[in-house]
């Protein structure tokens, strides 16, 4: 199968649900009902708890699988971050006297996505369209019931648990649940949506920046638990203490790893493009990269320490764009099909990313011109195919950037 056929990891995970028909279980007490971010009921000797509360479009669905295994009234709805993907299903999941347990962040960070909620659905659409179904409707806003800043105690039903926050995650208000006299922990979405993977710092989307520093200290809050049984927001539970305790590790110090070859790169007086290039994981440390990727947190933590500026051009300061002489330089060249042609080279020797920087000229001077675009499509598809199909942003942007040139050259004929 090639790259461009594959279905990467997250995407199988996030439709994992699709073909379920009855909860999984982990435990005695604790069910798992897949979705694209997992929900699980904790049961209680006087009723049940759910950690998350899945996607608005499959809370019927969930409702459904976890009917048969109620024994009581729903205490609580543990929040692990304010995405829809974790707490859209509340409404129809929430009974008259469930409590909404988040941490305080959880309203500031709902607010921002319902602020942003054209510019990040219109990003979110092109990346995820393809891969996450009933994505029209309504996010539900959420009113929490119990805040907290750092930790809070509970007990439901003679059953403990702590809620520690976690501002390293997805968002600055996620948190971790710890059940201390089950040896357990449900992180959410802390270290991603693939386990012992590259944490995705800035997403494609777009999202506020998630801080390497933080990651670690979060990561370590973990660690420290000791934990036996962990479980996350997507995927099967991980088990055993050695076995959790070994991913830990490696996972802390690969990212310590990729935060300081960055920072000894910038006191080289490295660029930020050159460090992306040159900085890997060594065998040892090596981990997924099925929603970030090792290049891409060199760059997150880059501009974490360094801010907006590159220190690369004055223009940078102001608010005109290098495409403002793409006419010039295609004019100088020779005009849209020189480029193309130049592009061309550029693909057959293995350089696509330089061909598409050519072609950007050549078509920002002739947006239809016809060799370019499939000039451009050829080096996209190279892209793809070299990608092996890992991670799903970067395969899912690939894909609609060759469909909506495919487009062009159809409306152009």
């Amino acid at each position: 199968m090639s790259s461009t056929d594959q279905k990467p990891a997250l995407a199988a995970l996030v439709q994992a649900g699709e073909q379920q028909t009855e909860a999984e279980k982990i435990t005695d007490t604790i069910y798992m009902v897949k979705d694209i971010s997992n929900l699980y009921l904790v049961k209680t000797d006087d009723g049940d708890i759910l950690i998350n509360a899945g996607f608005m479009g499959s809370a019927e669905r969930n409702r459904k699988l976890l009917a048969p295994l109620r024994s009581g009234p729903l205490h609580a709805i543990f929040l692990t971050q304010a995405h829809a993907d974790h707490f859209g299903g509340v409404p129809p999941l929430k009974e008259s006297d469930t409590k909404i347990v988040a941490q305080e962040s959880f309203a500031e960070t709902q607010s921002f996505f319902e602020v942003l909620k054209p510019y990040l659905g219109s990003r979110s659409g092109k990346l995820w369209g393809g891969t996450i179904k009933r994505r029209s409707d309504p996010v539900p806003h959420i009113v929490p019931d119990i805040t907290f800043e750092k930790r809070i105690d509970l007990n439901y039903g003679g059953r403990r648990l702590e809620a520690i926050a976690t501002p390293g995650g997805e968002a600055p208000d996620a948190m971790v649940v710890w059940l201390p006299d089950d040896r357990t922990v449900f992180t959410g979405n802390l270290f991603g949506p693939v386990f012992m993977s590259v944490p995705n710092f800035n997403t494609v989307r777009g999202d506020k920046p998630r801080l390497a520093s933080r990651f670690l200290e979060s990561l370590d809050t973990v660690r420290k638990l000791g934990a036996e049984l962990l479980i996350t927001g997507h995927g099967e539970p991980i088990r055993g203490k050695v076995k959790i305790q070994t991913d830990l590790d490696k996972l802390y110090d690969a990212v310590s790893y990729l935060r300081d070859e960055t920072i000894a790169g910038m006191n080289a007086g490295k660029d930020v493009h050159t460090l992306m290039r040159e900085i890997t994981l060594p065998e040892q440390l090596r981990l997924g990269e099925f929603h970030g990727k090792v290049n891409w947190a060199v760059k997150s933590i880059w501009h974490e320490l360094s801010g907006w500026f590159m220190y690369d051009s004055t223009t940078s300061l102001y608010g005109v764009q290098r495409d403002s002489v793409h006419n010039d330089l295609a004019e100088l060249a020779g005009g849209a099909h020189a480029l193309a042609t130049r592009a061309r080279q550029k693909v057959n020797n293995g350089a696509p990313l330089e061909a598409l920087h050519l072609l950007d000229i050549a078509l920002d001077s002739e947006p239809n011109y016809r060799e370019a675009l499939v000039v451009k499509k050829a080096a996209l598809e190279h892209l793809l195919e070299a990608s092996g199909g890992i991670n799903l942003s970067e395969v899912m942007w690939l894909k609609s950037e060759i469909s909506l040139v495919e487009k062009v050259i159809e409306e152009s004929n």
